[in-house]
């Protein structure tokens, strides 16, 4: 599972890798060459980290 989300939203994104995954999540910080042309999971913001169960 991969959630990528804005700085408001990163807590979120956490919460429910481990509520579904029961594992600790990795949470990346977006560089500018991983920008995105997509928005944050949970609003239209731009996405800074990548949070997932790998």
């Amino acid at each position: 599972m991969i959630k990528f989300c804005c700085h408001t939203h990163v807590d979120i994104a956490m919460e429910e890798i481990i509520d579904e995954c029961e594992v600790a999540p990795v949470v990346e910080l977006l560089t500018e060459n991983d920008k995105l042309s997509t928005s944050c999971s949970y609003c239209e913001e731009t996405p800074v980290y990548k949070v997932s169960n790998e």
